[in-house]
């Protein structure tokens, strides 16, 4: 207005999930794009995620994908939605991590879904956090593990996945609230830390 130069803005409308609830760190937590803060695997998993009746609309916002192509994915109904939206997760993670990382992201969803059946999984691609030997003494409470991990924000929210059924170490469902884990839990050095189906993640020795 000083120098009476025209000067233009773009704005967007809130980002919303079909259900009304905006995308955002404050539900579920923050989609982070550094790979140090989410793991390739975490940020491909999110979008896999995605309800059914938001992935056309997502395909078209965040991927590059010509129209035709998404016209395609639009008409699969049932199950075959899934293919959709591992589409939307492998374009929007390649856009962002490149296309290396989708061959070991995949493969570890798949023997995570096969785990489930008795088969066993590759830990390679999961979110890591190291824990001091120091730290670990005569050992530390199973709680503890989730919070290092961030798959819940407080000891109350990791009682309750417990009490619920959703709480694995090392794919073994943990029955005790007051589960202390010790060095003798840490095969070759780590731990696996699971949250219902679709958390996993590796606290290794230091």
């Amino acid at each position: 207005r000083v120098d009476d130069t025209q000067l233009f803005a773009m704005t967007a409308p809130l980002l919303t999930t079909s259900d009304g609830k905006k995308m955002g760190k404050s539900m579920g937590g923050a989609v982070w794009l550094n790979e140090d803060l989410l793991s390739p695997y975490d940020y491909w998993q999110y979008w896999r995620n995605t309800a059914d009746a938001d992935v056309i609309r997502f395909l078209r916002l965040f991927t590059e994908l010509p129209d035709d192509r998404i016209d395609e994915l639009a008409k699969l109904k049932g199950q075959a939605i899934n293919e959709a939206k591992e589409v939307l997760a492998d374009e929007t993670t390649r856009m962002l991590h490149g296309q290396e990382c989708l061959s070991p992201i995949k493969e570890t969803a798949k023997q995570l879904f096969s785990a489930e059946g008795g088969g066993t999984s590759d830990d390679a691609t999961l979110p890591t956090v190291e824990l001091p030997a120091a730290e670990l003494g005569d050992g530390v409470p199973v709680v503890d593990l989730f919070l290092k991990l961030e798959f819940a924000k407080s000891k109350s929210e990791v009682r309750r996945l417990i009490k619920g059924g959703g709480a694995r170490i090392n794919d073994e469902k943990v029955a005790d609230e007051g589960l202390v884990i010790t060095e003798g839990d840490f095969a070759e050095g780590k731990v696996k830390v699971s949250s219902g189906k679709k958390k996993h993640g590796i606290v290794k020795l230091s």
